[in-house]
């Protein structure tokens, strides 16, 4: 399960299950809570789509948190796109190229991305930067020689960072 802030593009994902249902649905929410508490702004509103698993506990769940509930029309995949997006890049940029060896292995791989997701990889939404990045006031310039290159998901994808002085 994947929850997106839509204005930052921050990711959050869930653990993952063989076998979900309404209750490891209901348990996320529980967590997704508590993954957000004492933030500046708290998610006001959840959108999902009309799968029987979004029931009227998790409503409940939600609304007991003050999260209010948007379930999208039937048959309209074109709402949720920008989760529909991270998925497909997810696949793409990570999954595909990895033999996942259970649970715990694709649980590892998928934090590790979110981790890439969120704190490095730009967003062309946010002016080319990561989700957690504040947006600065200007740009700075430096030689090839102060960068350092940082590996993420097993050397899959790399950044260039600058060198600590």
């Amino acid at each position: 399960m994947v929850w997106l802030c839509m204005t930052t593009r921050e990711v959050i994902a869930s653990t993952s299950t063989e076998h979900p249902n309404a209750a490891w649905v209901k348990q996320q929410v529980d967590l997704f809570v508590d993954q957000t508490a004492g933030r500046e702004e708290p998610p006001s509103i959840v959108m999902h789509d009309r799968d029987t698993k979004f029931t009227k506990e998790f409503v409940a769940a939600l609304n007991d948190q003050n999260v209010r509930t948007n379930a999208l029309p039937v048959a309209s995949p074109n709402l949720n796109g920008r989760v529909e997006r991270f998925i497909q890049t997810i696949k793409h940029e990570c999954l595909n190229k990895f033999i996942l060896f259970g649970k715990r292995h694709l649980d590892h791989i998928v934090d590790e991305f979110v981790e890439y997701y969120n704190t490095v990889r730009s967003h062309s939404e946010r002016d080319n930067l990561p989700p957690i990045r504040e947006m600065p006031n200007e740009t700075e310039t430096f030689n090839r020689d102060e960068l350092t290159v940082k590996s993420y998901v097993g050397g899959l994808v790399k950044s260039y960072e600058r060198k600590a002085a």
